[in-house]
């Protein structure tokens, strides 16, 4: 299971993000699951939120369930509400490897 997920984060809570963000990927582990890759944007004009694109991927739905029910991960849930303001996750599946057909 592959999942894109798109955080907007608050610039001013970055380190609570942060914080949550290593817990979660612990967590995470324990079922199985790997954040893989992180892409961060430059903040808004604004200067009040960036974009963070993680690329998630779990054995199957049911470690992800597991999850994100994990007692571990709500524990340090405040520090997610006080600093992501948006949440998209984009579920799918390992698509063709456009860079090894290229060669």
């Amino acid at each position: 299971m592959t999942l894109v997920v798109i955080l907007t984060v608050r610039c001013e809570a970055i380190e609570a993000f942060r914080a949550f963000e290593r817990k979660a990927a612990a967590v995470m582990a324990r079922y199985g699951g790997a954040i893989e890759r992180t892409v961060v944007t430059a903040p808004d004009d604004a200067g009040n939120h960036l974009k963070e694109v993680h690329l998630v991927t779990f054995p199957d739905e049911q470690a992800f369930s597991a999850y994100r029910r994990d007692a571990e991960l709500e524990a340090v849930a405040h520090l997610r509400r006080a600093s992501v303001v948006q949440t998209e996750i984009l579920i799918g599946e390992e698509g063709p490897d456009y860079h090894a057909a290229a060669g």
